[in-house]
């Protein structure tokens, strides 16, 4: 028989992302984020290719995100409430944490799966915070896709892209309970 972990099979069919505009301070500190960012590192990778990596953005370096966002919706053309709706995600947030793909040459491990990879390891980030009982949410919009963006804002490389900014802080509110997905119209068993 398995050995069973029902705890942790209890809080992954009950976790439920936070909205980032809920959260605020506090914020875990370096000692408390670095114990999620290790189980987020233990994402499968293929050989130990780590086709992603983290940066983790304080609060002065959101504003100064957020500050950017303006320019580049200009340059891109978008309308003035896609860019406050982007800005917002910046500056309204106190920590979060951008995990950035980083497609590395293999024979072997196809571009498409470093990149599940790397939302393999949003996802274990976005667990990790909530396991640590944090609020925390996955977010990206369109200037964490912007190449011009990313590379001013985040230092990113042409190899390099955003898979997720994780939205880690203090829930100020628990969210309602969403509809959850029908497992009898998602599932198929196949048996021959």
């Amino acid at each position: 028989m398995p050995q069973r972990n029902p705890d942790a099979l209890a809080f992954l069919q009950s976790r439920r992302s936070r909205p980032a505009k809920t959260l605020t301070t506090p914020v875990p500190e370096r000692a408390d984020l670095e114990p999620m960012l290790q189980a987020a590192a233990r994402t499968p990778d293929h050989g130990k290719l780590e086709p992603w990596r983290f940066i983790v953005l304080e609060r002065a370096a959101l504003l100064r995100l957020g500050a950017l966002v303006e320019p580049h919706g200009a340059r891109l053309e978008k309308n003035q409430l896609d860019i406050a709706k982007a800005r917002r995600q910046y500056d309204d947030a106190h920590l979060a944490v951008a995990v950035i793909e980083v497609q590395k040459p293999s024979e072997k491990i196809p571009a498409l799966e470093q990149t599940y990879s790397a939302g393999a390891a949003c996802l274990a980030l976005l667990n990790a915070a909530l396991a640590s009982g944090w609020g925390a949410n996955w977010l990206s919009g369109w200037p964490s896709h912007d190449p011009q963006f990313v590379k001013e804002g985040l230092g990113l490389s042409d190899n390099e892209r955003v898979a997720g900014l994780i939205h880690i802080g203090s829930e100020t509110s628990t969210p309602p309970e969403r509809p959850r997905p029908d497992m009898a119209g998602i599932t198929s068993w196949i048996t021959e």
